[in-house]
C-alpha cells in the first residue's frame, strides 16, 4: 500500500459533559496537529498517490473552519462532546467531501482509504481511519 500525508493544525476552545471528563467538563483550549494519510494500492500514471500541494489546501482549508473557535457554538456539535476521536471523524468526512467533489485532482479517485490522527500533545493523540 502507498501512502502520501500532509499536516496541519488547528487551535480550539471547547468544553465536556460527563463525570468521565473531569476538569475538561470546564471550558478549556487545545492546539491539534493534524495528519491526514491518504492511501492506495497502486500509484496512477504519474507515479502519484495524490497530488501533495492539492491535500495540503484541502487540509488547510478543512481546519480553517474550525480554528480560533469555541467548538461549543458550532450548531453541527450541539450536544456532542468533542473529543479527539469525534473531531477525527469530522475531519476524514471533510476529507471525502473534497476527494469526491475532486478538489484534489485525479490521482485522488483512486485513493482507496485515509487515515486521520489529530495530536492533542507529544504523548497523546487519537485518529479515525476508513475506506472510500
Amino acid at each position: 500500500m502507498y501512502s502520501v500525508s500532509v499536516r496541519d493544525h488547528l487551535m480550539i476552545a471547547h468544553s465536556f459533559r460527563g463525570d468521565v471528563f473531569g476538569p475538561a467538563q470546564r471550558l478549556h483550549g487545545a492546539t491539534f496537529v493534524v495528519d491526514i494519510e491518504f492511501r492506495r494500492p497502486e500509484l496512477d500514471a504519474d507515479g502519484l498517490v495524490v497530488d501533495i500541494g492539492l491535500a495540503s489546501t484541502a487540509l488547510k482549508e478543512i481546519v480553517a473552519v474550525y480554528n480560533y473557535r469555541n467548538l461549543d457554538d458550532i450548531p453541527e456539535f450541539a450536544g456532542k462532546n468533542t473529543t479527539t476521536e469525534f473531531l477525527a471523524r469530522i475531519l476524514f468526512d471533510r476529507m471525502v467531501d473534497r476527494i469526491r467533489a475532486g478538489k484534489l485532482g485525479p490521482a485522488a479517485a483512486g485513493v482507496g482509504s485515509l487515515k486521520v490522527v489529530i495530536h492533542e500533545s507529544h504523548i497523546a493523540w487519537a485518529g479515525y481511519e476508513g475506506t472510500l
